[in-house]
């Protein structure tokens, strides 16, 4: 009796159709602010950079270029600047998701007061990053620096030793306070994953005499490895863009042993005022973090299909 009465007001309401043409339009209508907003603020700049990308754009114009920015770029020491910033990330966010699983066993076992470790983890995600960081760059200094003074107190260190101040040091040094801030939350992340595990599955596990390794290694680590591989990608894209931390910590010094692809971006465009071979710099950036998504997610789904085989 409902269906015929529903059919019958839809039909009388506009025997031509026109009701059920509003209907269809009126979703794209809600998303028309979305779809202008998001044309704006990506689509737009992204457009311009690209274009700015085959010009010499800079304080006193811009001419078309063609590709000569492009060529400009392996020609110089470039090349150099996208290896230090893949091993940049694959360091860092290695690191990242084997503390954050650690971490994340630790955060999940049944032990008094587990609350108020999973409170206590997170401060270094949600302290502003200039902060976090300006804290480890005072802990680096080779003078005042806490490090500096606990390894002369041990006898590692013969005098103060400014981390900073070389390359190889500081090289590391960004690398270890970019693990420190992001370590919580893909351990935070990774928790969540373990927690939606069926406990029955321990259970029965534990019944046939499983130990605690064996349990991790044939049934957390296998039902929490998509969410590993979500929240490493999703690391990786942070890392490669990762700005605040080397700027803060080294400008890309000592020597360029810290410039990656994105502070020399910065430097070539904002700080020379060369728009167009900064553009250019950022589409490369673009392509690279592009290729490492789609080979990425390419070999999960290689790996995701040899598992259900």
């Amino acid at each position: 009796m409902s269906e015929r009465a529903d059919t019958y007001d839809a039909t009388a309401a506009d025997p031509d159709g026109g009701l059920s043409a509003r209907i269809d339009w009126f979703p794209y209508l809600l998303l028309l602010p979305a779809f202008f907003l998001v044309a704006t603020i990506v689509a737009w700049p992204l457009v311009e950079t690209f274009r700015l990308s085959f010009t010499d754009a800079s304080m006193r114009g811009e001419e078309f270029i063609g590709f000569e920015n492009y060529v400009e770029i392996f020609d110089d020491d470039f090349t150099e600047v996208i290896q230090r910033t893949f091993i940049w990330m694959f360091a860092s966010v290695g690191l990242k998701v084997l503390l954050g699983i650690f971490g994340a066993v630790l955060l999940n076992a049944a032990i008094p007061g587990r609350v108020i470790f999973r409170i206590l983890v997170m401060p270094p995600w949600i302290v502003p990053i200039a902060i976090g960081v300006f804290m480890w760059g005072w802990m680096y200094n080779g003078q005042f620096g806490m490090i500096s003074g606990l390894g002369q107190n041990i006898g590692i260190l013969d005098g103060p030793f400014e981390f900073l101040g070389y390359q190889t040091s500081a090289f590391i040094a960004t690398i270890v306070t970019d693990v420190w801030i992001g370590t919580p939350l893909v351990a935070i992340y990774l928790l969540a994953a373990m927690q939606s595990i069926p406990t029955e599955l321990y259970e029965a596990a534990w019944t046939d005499g499983a130990g605690r390794f064996y349990r991790f290694r044939r049934i957390t680590l296998p039902l929490i490895a998509p969410s590993v591989a979500t929240m490493a990608l999703l690391s990786a894209i942070w890392t490669f863009n990762s700005f605040d931390i080397i700027w803060i910590l080294t400008e890309g010094g000592p020597r360029g042993a810290t410039t990656t692809m994105i502070i020399d971006t910065y430097k070539t465009a904002i700080s020379r005022f060369r728009y167009g071979e900064g553009a250019a710099r950022a589409v490369m950036i673009l392509i690279c973090l592009s290729l490492f998504a789609a080979c990425y997610l390419g070999l999960l789904s290689r790996l995701q299909k040899r598992g259900k085989a």
